[in-house]
Formats: structure tokens, C-alpha cells, sequence
């Protein structure tokens, strides 16, 4: 890789993973599409992103830990029964048309960013609703659900994640990105990571160490934005990368 093309792919994970770490995803519908231009096979181009998505996760850590704004047991529901999804997903992107899945997924996300911004006070503050047995019963299917989605396509798990902890249970737009970041970033990635590579599927190592470090950078620029900025403009931006990510999956 020439020069020009390695600090393309650096500045452009960067900017991805910021992205994506401040508003809880959405790394995978710019990065992915940027290893793609850069000529990798669809194939290779989704292995190597999944690999260096866990840095994400990882950076993303570094700063949140550092701020206690974390439930852990709500992190390791999420990772628990989402890993389920997630080995399922990497299994089932071999058998259902992949055109056919992203278009759905982006009809549904770009709905859930639409309905985001109808709804004016959503996750400004914590309001606990549905943290009761049904409730959290409920919670499971969806969110073994979007682990499916997390290892069967490219992007979008982290954003439906974000929205069912604040629409459905109540959390702040700050206390779901965080534990997104912390679930779906770094634990979900890994493990569709590894499934993938296991199912014989190509990385190109070479590759790998930019967009790491990409990554990693952006985990942490994205995750102190979001202990600095107020409720709303994480909302916001949440929204913005919703219009982005649910229309790049229809067009």
C-alpha cells in the first residue's frame, strides 16, 4: 500500500470509530465501504473489519471505565444472551441474501433514528421502565436478535442496542452508548470476529495493524466526547449517523 492510500485508510478509521464510539455505532457503514474502495473482496474486507472493530470496543473501555458511568450487570446480560445471536448471525450470513437483509435492516434503523428525533426528550435523563421480570424477558429476544444482525452483516447492531437500552429500559442516551461501547464494541466484535475466522474467510493481515490503531484512537476520542458533551447532542448525533447508516443499507 502506497503512502497516500495507508493514511486514507488511518484518518478514515479514525473518523469511523469516533463516530461511532460517541453516538453507540455505525463504525461498519463507513469503515466497511472504505476497505472496499480500497479493493478488498467483500468477503475479506468484512473479516478484516470485524477483527479491528474490537479495538474499538477496546478504546472505547479505556475512557469509560475511567468515568464509572457503567452498569455491569446490565453489560453482562447484554453479552450473555447477545454472544447467542452473534455465532448464529456468522453462521446465517451463508444462507440468506445479503442485499435482501441490509435493505431490511436499513428500513429498520432508519426508522428508529426518525422516531429518535419525533421523540424530543428520549434519553435526555434515566427513567427506569420495563426493569422487571417481563420486561427484561422481552429484552432477551431483542437482544439475542441483534446479536444475530451483529455476526450476520457489517453495522447497525450497535445503534438498535443503544436505542432498546434507552426506549425500552430507560437509560440516558451517555449510560447506553457506554455500555454498548462495552458490550457490542468490544465483546460482541471479538467474538464475530473469531466465528468468522473459524468459518474459513480471509483476513488481509496487513492491513489489520492501521485500521487497530484507527480503531483504538477513535474508541477513546469517541467515548470522551460523549462524558463531555450534554444528553442532547449525543442524541443527536446518534440520529445523524442513523439517517446515514439506514440509507447507505437501502442505496
Amino acid at each position: 500500500m502506497d503512502w497516500l492510500s495507508a493514511m486514507s485508510l488511518l484518518l478514515g478509521s479514525v473518523f469511523a470509530n469516533t463516530l461511532a464510539s460517541l453516538s453507540g455505532g455505525g463504525a461498519g457503514l463507513l469503515q466497511f465501504p472504505l476497505l472496499l474502495f480500497l479493493g478488498l473482496p467483500f468477503s475479506v474486507a468484512l473479516a478484516t473489519h470485524k477483527l479491528a472493530s474490537v479495538a474499538l470496543g477496546l478504546g472505547a473501555v479505556v475512557s469509560h471505565l475511567k468515568n464509572r458511568n457503567i452498569h455491569s450487570k446490565v453489560c453482562l446480560w447484554i453479552i450473555t444472551f447477545g454472544s447467542l445471536g452473534v455465532v448464529l448471525g456468522a453462521h446465517l450470513i451463508l444462507l440468506i441474501p445479503e442485499l435482501y437483509a441490509q435493505r431490511m435492516l436499513g428500513v429498520i434503523i432508519l426508522l428508529l433514528g426518525v422516531y429518535s428525533r419525533l421523540k424530543t426528550q428520549l434519553g435526555h435523563h434515566e427513567i427506569a421502565t420495563n426493569r422487571n421480570l417481563l420486561g427484561w424477558c422481552f429484552g432477551t429476544v431483542l437482544i439475542i436478535l441483534i446479536g444475530i444482525i451483529n455476526g450476520s452483516l457489517t453495522a447497525g447492531s450497535g445503534l438498535l442496542v443503544t436505542l432498546l437500552l434507552v426506549r425500552w429500559f430507560g437509560y440516558s442516551y451517555k449510560q447506553a452508548v457506554a455500555m454498548t461501547m462495552i458490550s457490542v464494541g468490544l465483546v460482541w466484535n471479538a467474538l464475530g470476529g473469531i466465528t468468522i475466522l473459524n468459518t474459513g474467510v480471509p483476513v488481509h493481515w496487513p492491513w489489520l495493524p492501521l485500521l487497530l490503531l484507527g480503531s483504538f484512537i477513535g474508541g477513546i476520542l469517541g467515548a470522551s466526547l460523549t462524558h463531555r458533551l450534554p444528553n442532547y447532542i449525543i442524541k443527536v448525533c446518534f440520529e445523524v449517523v442513523t439517517l446515514i447508516v439506514g440509507l447507505k443499507l437501502l442505496i
